[in-house]
């Protein structure tokens, strides 16, 4: 496991944040450094460090409005190298369910980047407290890398 992490927020309502503030308090219990960011800008964001995307799907099956540009950006970057986790929030009642963790999943694999593990997609109505089943999920996916 490497000694920092990059959490890249997609949000509309804060639920992603939650999240994201959860799996820093897990991963600084293990002596782990993480920077979360909330604007997520691609040339800001460490690609040796492994990266945490938690995002949400807003609208039709869209990309939160503050995680749009950092995806912009990732169409025309190399990502060869870089390792990620991605956590997705979506509610089982749209049939776009986790479609902004769906694409970026899509967008980062296209440009190199690899995945560590299979997306986890939390169904909000399911696990009405997100943060919780993540870091479960979390906690259990580094135990077993």
């Amino acid at each position: 496991m490497t000694n920092h992490f990059e959490i890249i927020v997609g949000t509309m309502l804060g639920a992603s944040e939650y999240v994201a503030d959860a799996i820093a308090a897990a991963l600084a219990q293990r002596g782990v450094s993480t920077r979360i960011h909330g604007e997520p800008q691609l040339d800001e964001i460490n690609k040796q460090a492994t990266w945490v995307v938690c995002t949400s799907t807003h609208g039709a099956g869209e990309l939160p409005d503050n995680i749009q540009a950092f995806a912009k950006s990732v169409q025309h970057a190399d990502l060869t190298g870089v390792n990620f986790y991605l956590i997705g929030l979506g509610d089982t009642s749209y049939d776009t369910f986790c479609y902004g963790a769906k694409e970026m999943e899509t967008l980062l694999k296209a440009q190199g980047a690899n995945m560590l593990s299979p997306a986890l997609h939390i169904d909000v109505l399911e696990h009405p407290i997100p943060e919780d089943e993540a870091v479960a999920w979390f906690e259990t996916t580094l135990d077993n890398a």
